[in-house]
This record gives structure tokens, sequence and C-alpha cells, in this order.
């Protein structure tokens, strides 16, 4: 069933296609966040087809997710570093972290943890009147 589930699901972790490139490619594991995702790497060509010396930004650079395809569960260092930002992994380029940080929380739209107001149609539709704190304007009123 394993097979079958990386051929037909594109949502939960890499697709077949994905580990078929990476063989192929010969990516390098540069490192591994938090959350568990893979980050990797291949040299790109040079115009005369032999692999270049060192890393560019140009690079083939990609993520194996852990667990489900969410482009929100890239931390903002990994994410710097997929899109070629800076060259070296992440790590070289992190600040001290601050005391305020909180820890990384998945985005919960479309899940039952999203957040709905109080007149979310969810909850029911209905909320509190306004009352007192609101002033219809009318068309040519001095105010």
């Amino acid at each position: 069933m394993g097979i079958l589930m990386k051929i037909f699901t594109w949502w939960d972790g890499a697709t077949i296609g994905t580990h078929l490139w990476a063989s192929r490619a010969k990516g390098e594991h540069v490192g591994t966040d938090a959350a568990g995702n893979k980050y990797y790497r291949a040299r790109a060509k040079s115009a005369g087809g032999l692999n270049t010396g060192s890393y560019t930004s140009r690079d083939k650079r990609w993520v194996i997710y852990n667990g489900a395809n969410d482009a929100s569960r890239v931390p903002s260092e990994w994410h710097g570093w997929l899109h070629g930002t800076y060259d070296d992994v992440p790590e070289s380029h992190l600040p001290p972290p601050r005391v305020w940080e909180v820890d990384y929380t998945p985005n919960a739209t479309g899940t039952v943890s999203a957040y709905r107001p109080q007149g979310a149609l969810e909850n029911g539709g209905k909320r509190a009147r306004a009352v007192g704190d609101y002033e219809a304007w009318t068309p040519g009123s001095a105010d």
C-alpha cells in the first residue's frame, strides 16, 4: 500500500515523482527543522554540463515534509534558504532566540480548530446587536 499512497497522494508527504527526482539528481541532505521537515539541494549544472564546484542560489533546493504538504509548516529561516536568499544553512544566519518568541502553530484554516468569531455561520450566524457605539451616516449631515 505504501507505493500506491506515494503515487496517488500528493498532499501527504513527498510524491513518487519527488523521490525519483531526488534519487536521479543525487540530492544532498543539508538539514532538518524542528518539525521534522528535511531539506535537500543538488548542484546546478554549468554551461559545459559539469557540476560546479560550489553551491549557489541557482542550485535545486527542496523540502520533504514530515506529514501533510503545507507550505506554512516551513519556518522562515528555511524559507529564505529554499528561495536562495543565502547559500549557507539557516543555523549560521539565525539570531539568538528572543524571550517573547512563541513556538510555531500550524495554519488551522479549514479545520475544526480554525478561529470562528461569534457571528460565524458555524456558530449559528447570530451576533450581538451593535447598540450605542454606532451612528449611521446620512447624506447631507454636517458631521
